[in-house]
């Protein structure tokens, strides 16, 4: 038989902190404090198993479900002496959610269920107290009738104001009994105006109307956003629990508050709570009474005239500072707790690791192994890879005014302001001009780079998380917001407009990279800091991992940037950014529209230079480390012009005539540009283009061996198919290497490798390992050849297929491991058993997520590969993989 309810109590309980995928966060965490010894009110937990059940078999429930669930109640009843449903000495409990994962706010709870007009008597009776009394039953009323009932709380809110008013009072708890049993009244006559049927009286149907109500919030629409925001899988399913109550409201001797066992925004080991006395739990968040500290020390740096938990409460809190210590002992971490207190007895409500800050979490783990708490290896572990976004980008102002118009995806961390261009070469010329600017546009291209890199930030109306202008921006560390669809640019005036906004060319506008907000006007940000413990937590990641971790750059500013961060060279050198500016453009376009291999030879001598100019500073960066840099990818026609006045400018320039220039572009155009004459087949039909880029290379390598320490090169070929394109290319390139080698005098050193990026490419890995020395995974064409899915366009229904179960995440964000990670894996193995010694790598924009890198780990690739501004991420990630590789080995 299946177990679907699980009971817990003071001193004993049936699950453990383990099972929080069966039990949820919360019902796993009141098993362990009650196993502990800590004080518990009994109850049961409803496991997510239910849930699953629940909403595969037609919203019913399991057939022996009801009868678990009246002897966990029946249990809770002979440990508190009190009946549930009794009129004379009546149980009443909580009924609350609790998924594995914290969703704070995000599902719905009952207090005080199991009230009536009989069982408050008995309530009055045993308390003694007919305020307190009324004051559980309107307030269970209210909440029942908003969260299983459907009845909007708007409706209790306003008859509660009408009370006070007509009292003359302002707060709840200037209303008495006579009042608040009134108040009961009109609440129960609202709900039968509303729902044209009575409030329910009957205890156990109350109970199961709660249940159902739990298990229906896990659907709703607020929980489907949080789960969306948050790659929270709506298969992981919601657990119950019903907890027998107590009351912090029952008096002076009475109270309820929260507390964080160290401060979560700083850090600093002290203690972090608030408190209220004679209350229930929603009022120390609602906003109605003001909260009391828990502290003397915190009551004065508040300035409160409020006195603390210490001076009225003594002997409570010390039992609660107590609890403070046996938490952090027992878990090994901060804690964020909920208590009442009923008679001057402390009540455990719940214990979870306490959300923090970066900065308090760094803080929090290294002064953990500092105080002999955990390892470094738990401290690594404890930290959140992409909260250090937080560390490496301007954030705004928490205390600015702002002014949001509209909101978009946030597609790369970071905040800037600026003024609106709708050009990259507007961009540019203002960035010149010593103007920052936020470059809009529909959507980017690679003609807009020069743009996008002189912009202070990028907005685009289209693209998801991994357009090409989310892709770009990340690698360049500037603020994106994509997709911002409400926005319609109307490019020939030079404006945008959102609902009754406009804004024009030349006003400014501050945008949120992290949020995805965008603002009218200037808001001022808040430059990072990277503190000491940032560091320390760094290094010690860097003692563990066992994968490398490089950069994906192509300009010196980049790799200076990634080297700063602790990059270990670069994996990923697109060479054809380095073509889209000033005077390799046109050289670039004079060689495309040449009609004979003369012609391109004669403008690819024109870009030699250039491209060898920027290959030394990228080595002399680097400092010997490996860098891989991937020969021409893009389609020529990225190159080209698309309209008049562009084709105008590129015929005065090359000398090429209009006729030719729109000849030539039409010539070029692909259906498919991205399955079409790109990566290796240009090399392979133009093979001055390749030599021209591996002389470029050498003559890098060279006259930097010559003054430095001498790189080793890594020449990637694209788009590799077969073994056969990459024997000819190799061909190409080591020629030119021994060329470069008898004209310089220098020795060299150097690989050849292709870029695994097509489903054949990696079937036939063993046979392209002959030729070639090294792998990189390129996932972002793996994840779209695989798929059969443009990176561009799958934001337009993405969404409904998470939301349908059809995917979890978004595949170009994080990798497919069941799909394009089996074909990495295939690749890697048969790789290896050609050629033990290839060198593995990933320099998709995978190589900066963790749980891709995780992946990448148990593969045993020896590196991955993202945009300078993730290497911190990358880094710790990576030891945070080859720990949970060790956990899991020895568990073995």
């Amino acid at each position: 038989m299946t177990q679907w309810v699980y009971g817990f109590g003071e001193g004993r309980a049936d699950g453990r902190a383990d099972m929080r995928n069966l039990l949820g966060g919360k019902g796993a965490n009141l098993a362990e404090m009650s196993s502990i010894g800590l004080p518990v009110p009994p109850g049961f937990t409803v496991t997510t198993e239910v849930c699953t059940y629940y909403y595969d078999n037609g919203e019913t429930y399991p057939d022996d479900l009801k009868a678990q669930v009246e002897t966990a109640l029946a249990k809770v009843e002979a440990e508190v002496g009190m009946k549930f449903g009794d009129v004379a000495n009546p149980l009443l409990v909580s009924v609350r959610s609790g998924a594995r994962a914290s969703m704070p706010g995000m599902m719905d709870t009952v207090l005080n269920l199991g009230l009536n007009d009989q069982t408050v008597e008995g309530l009055i009776k045993r308390s003694g107290d007919a305020r307190f009394a009324y004051d559980s039953y309107r307030r269970f009323i209210q909440m029942y009738s908003d969260v299983v009932l459907g009845v909007d709380h708007g409706h209790f809110e306003e008859l509660l104001e009408i009370a006070k008013e007509e009292k003359g009072v302002h707060l709840d708890t200037d209303l008495e009994a006579d009042d608040l049993r009134t108040l009961v009244e009109q609440f129960k006559a609202r709900v039968q105006d509303e729902l044209g049927s009575p409030f329910p009286t009957d205890p156990m149907d109350q109970l199961w109307g709660a249940v159902g109500a739990v298990f229906g919030s896990w659907m709703n629409q607020r929980a489907k956003v949080y789960r969306r925001l948050h790659n929270i899988p709506a298969a992981w399913g919601t657990a119950v629990n019903v907890q027998a109550m107590v009351f912090g409201n029952m008096g002076d001797d009475c109270a309820t508050g929260v507390a964080f066992t160290r401060d979560p925004s700083h850090g600093a080991n002290d203690f972090y709570g608030e408190f209220l006395v004679n209350a229930q739990g929603e009022d120390v968040v609602a906003g109605i009474r003001t909260p009391q500290t828990l502290t003397v020390a915190a009551r004065r740096a508040q300035g409160s005239d409020l006195p603390s938990m210490e001076e009225v409460m003594p002997e409570v809190y010390k039992q609660l500072c107590d609890v403070r210590a046996m938490l952090e002992g027992h878990y090994k971490d901060m804690q964020d707790i909920e208590f009442t207190v009923q008679g001057a007895k402390l009540y455990m409500l719940q214990t979870r690791s306490g959300k923090r800050t970066v900065h308090s979490a760094l803080k929090i783990a290294v002064d953990m192994v500092e105080e002999g708490l955990i390892t470094k290896e738990e401290a690594i572990s404890r930290i959140e890879p992409q909260g250090l976004d937080q560390l490496l980008h301007p954030t705004l102002d928490p205390d600015a005014e702002r002014n949001v118009i509209a909101k978009g995806l946030p597609a790369s961390p970071g905040a800037a302001s600026g003024k609106v261009v709708f050009s990259a070469d507007a961009a540019e010329a203002a960035a010149r001009d010593g103007q920052r600017v936020i470059l809009v546009r529909i959507e980017t291209s690679p003609e807009d780079i020069h743009g996008m890199h002189a912009a202070e930030g990028i907005l685009t109306t289209r693209g998801g998380m991994t357009s090409h202008a989310a892709v770009v921006a990340r690698g360049m560390g500037r603020p994106c917001v994509s997709g911002a669809g409400s926005i319609r640019v109307d490019y020939a005036n030079g404006t945008f407009f959102v609902g009754e906004t406009t804004v024009k060319v030349g006003d400014h506008i501050t945008i949120d990279g992290g949020t995805g907000e965008i603002m009218v006007g200037e808001v001022p940000t808040v430059q990072p800091e990277v503190s000491g413990n940032f560091a320390t937590l760094m290094e010690w990641a860097d003692q563990v991992r066992r994968m490398k971790v490089r950069a994906n750059a192509e300009t010196p500013a980049d790799a200076q940037v990634a080297r700063d961060f602790g990059a270990e060279g670069i994996g990923l050198c697109r060479t054809e950014h380095m073509f889209f500016e000033g005077e390799r453009i046109i050289a670039m376009r004079g060689m495309i529209l040449a009609s004979n291999e003369k012609g391109r030879r004669t403008e690819l001598d024109k870009l030699l230079p250039m491209q060898r100019s920027d290959f030394v500073e990228l080595f002399r960066i680097m400092e010997g480390l490996p860098v891989t840099i991937r020969l021409l990818d893009p389609p020529l026609h990225e190159f080209l012009p698309h309209s008049d006045e562009e084709m105008t400018e590129v015929s005065k320039a090359t000398g090429v005539s209009m006729d030719d220039v729109r000849r030539r572009s039409l010539e070029l155009k692909e259906s498919n540009p991205m399955l079409g004459h790109r990566g290796c087949r240009l090399a392979v039909t133009f093979p001055e283009i390749c030599e021209m880029q591996s002389r470029a290379i050498f003559e890098a390598a060279a006259e930097v061996g010559k003054t430095g320490t001498a790189p080793v090169p890594e020449v990637m070929i694209p788009l590799a198919a077969t073994a056969r394109e990459i024997e000819i290319l190799k061909e190409i390139i080591d020629r030119i290497a021994k060329e470069v080698i008898a004209e310089t005098g220098v020795q060299l050193e150097y690989l050849v490798g292709t870029m695994i990026e097509l489903p054949r490419a990696a079937l036939m890995a063993g046979e392209i390992a002959g030729p070639a020395e090294f792998f990189s995974f390129g996932t972002n064409d793996l994840t779209q050849t695989t798929y059969g899915l443009s990176r561009d366009d799958a934001g337009a229904f993405l969404n409904e297929y998470k939301e349908q179960g059809i995917v979890e995440q978004d595949p170009f964000v994080s990798l497919d491991q069941v799909g394009v990670g089996e074909l990495v894996k295939i690749a890697a193995e048969r790789g290896r058993a050609v050629r033990p010694d290839i060198k593995l790598g990933i320099c998709g924009e995978h190589g900066g997520d963790p749980a891709s890198i995780e992946f990448c780990e148990s593969v045993g690739l020896d590196y991955v590969s993202c945009s300078p501004f993730r290497v911190p991420i990358a880094r710790l990630s990576a030891a945070q993989a080859t720990v949970a590789q060790s956990r899991a080995q020895a568990a073995d």
